[in-house]
């Protein structure tokens, strides 16, 4: 898969090992964040293999838990679209 393909809007919700490696960002301002921008801002991180964008919060899916920790540890509490965003990974 190219790079530059973009991640799926389908985030798998029953595999407990994607549970892991999936990260969850909040206070996200989503009328101003789009799909793209997270993808941008993450991809430096894993391959994404899905972003799910909803109303004040989004979640990204990695290739694996490393990568989604290594996000978090990364990207807790930057300033996206002039909002600090919170975001947390499932252990």
């Amino acid at each position: 898969v190219s790079s530059k393909t973009m991640a799926s809007n389908v985030i798998n919700k029953m595999d407990p090992c994607s549970m892991k490696s999936r990260v969850f960002i909040v206070n996200l301002s989503t009328l101003v964040v789009k799909k793209s921008d997270l993808e941008a801002i993450f991809s430096k991180y894993s391959r994404i293999m899905g972003c799910s964008v909803h109303r004040g919060f989004a979640f990204i899916q990695c290739v694996n838990e490393r990568n989604a920790r290594a996000a978090v540890a990364g990207e807790d509490g930057r300033m996206i679209a002039g909002q600090i965003g919170g975001m947390t990974s499932w252990s």
